[in-house]
């Protein structure tokens, strides 16, 4: 049910705006990316090939809107999450077997490891590339990839990143289509990845957080 609203909404909002070949290509990448996650949250193996296909059609997108550290942490998704799935037929079964939480040391090597990826992200989009946003751009994508790390290391804790990732995400495209350098269907999009992460924490079906 889920799954229909989100594409239902993001053809909506797609359609309701100027219609060019970037927007028909961000719809796309929405849709399969919103299927993606609630795959993963499933534990569904289908998030390889979607996951596979938007993180690409996401790395265009954020190119052409100078989201420099979003590059990034789409092909860290490629590489943490994607090509896993893609590359173990036992995906599914390894990892309803070997879902743990998080420790003191664990939080602690978490928050290390996110202040050197944020502080290397500034960096790129300062003195590399010149990103217009880039305080949102890389604490956002600092954020996605130390979920996509605990997501790979199959801590039930990542879903406390992916929210605030989720957050940090509805912030960055919504400036960035304020400023006129994406359109709003990945703002949508990403207010859409909030509500999967509220299924996350609140079914108990779902193996990932409970």
């Amino acid at each position: 049910m889920l799954l229909m609203l989100g594409i239902g909404i993001i053809i909506g909002t797609t359609i309701s705006s100027p219609l060019n070949i970037l927007a028909v290509v961000t719809m796309i990448a929405a849709i399969m990316g919103f299927t993606c996650t609630l795959a993963i949250t499933n534990a569904k193996q289908i998030n390889g090939v979607l996951g596979l296909l938007s993180a690409i059609i996401y790395i265009i997108i954020s190119i052409y809107a100078k989201n420099y550290a979003n590059i990034v942490l789409q092909a860290s998704y490629i590489i943490l999450l994607d090509l896993p799935v893609l590359l173990l037929p036992v995906w599914k079964q390894e990892t309803e077997k070997s879902i743990r939480g998080m420790g003191l040391l664990q939080w602690l090597l978490t928050a290390i490891f996110f202040a050197i990826v944020t502080s290397m992200l500034y960096y790129m989009d300062t003195q590399i590339f010149i990103s217009p946003r880039p305080w949102i751009d890389a604490t956002a994508g600092a954020i996605g990839i130390t979920g996509s790390l605990l997501c790979t290391m199959r801590f039930r804790e990542q879903y406390y990143f992916w929210t605030i990732q989720g957050i940090m995400s509805i912030i960055l495209w919504g400036v960035t289509a304020f400023q006129g350098d994406a359109n709003l269907t990945l703002f949508i999009t990403y207010i859409l990845y909030l509500s999967n992460d509220l299924l996350a924490f609140t079914d108990k079906h779902i193996h990932w957080f409970h």
